[in-house]
């Protein structure tokens, strides 16, 4: 049983962790590599869809702009395009050897409509997390069953996974409180 424990940990650190990497994608006004991360560019020849970090590097100047430096200078179209098309509302522009990226400052409305994107990528974390709690349960009430463990034991152990469920759910809440305060940030 305390393996299962040791295990559950680690799915619940998993939880907390892929919340935290999801985050990055969402734009807070400042310039970051990251936001072009998810960015396909259909290299037209190649004929193919590549995302953006393999056919470019990304670098951040300063915080207002972020600068591609394709790596074949015959995509740069491409890769324009797959920036505009990626939905981030951004609008590069080439000279002919680079990419500036500028990002435009958040407006308000935006800002909220991030606010509940970001609300939702929490709520989906809390949703990843009761799996794990359900599944551990799951496995505890199974060994109890098979009476491997007895039924204060079988208590025990769920009263432990759900107490993990609760501390993982807080940081879910505690990493999303700060992502939000990070976006209202004028």
């Amino acid at each position: 049983m305390e393996e299962y424990l040791e295990e559950m940990a680690d799915d619940f650190a998993k939880c907390v962790s892929a919340f935290e990497n999801q985050l990055t994608s969402v734009r807070t006004g400042r310039a970051s590599p990251v936001l072009l991360e998810g960015v396909q560019v259909h290299i037209s020849t190649y004929g193919t869809n590549m995302p953006i970090k393999q056919v470019a590097s990304i670098t951040a100047p300063d915080a207002r702009m972020l600068v591609v430096n394709p790596w074949d200078k015959t995509t740069m179209s491409d890769i324009e395009r797959g920036i505009r098309s990626a939905g981030l509302g951004l609008n590069p522009s080439n000279d002919g050897n680079i990419i500036r990226v500028p990002i435009p400052p958040l407006t308000g409305e935006r800002r909220q409509e991030l606010t509940r994107k970001v609300r939702q990528m929490a709520e989906d974390a809390r949703i990843r997390a009761r799996g794990v709690r359900r599944d551990y349960n799951n496995l505890i009430k199974e060994a109890e069953n098979d009476k491997e463990i007895s039924e204060d034991d079988s208590r025990g152990y769920q009263k432990q996974v759900q107490d993990a469920t609760n501390a993982c759910i807080k940081q879910i809440d505690e990493v999303c409180k700060v992502k939000e305060a990070e976006l209202m940030e004028v």
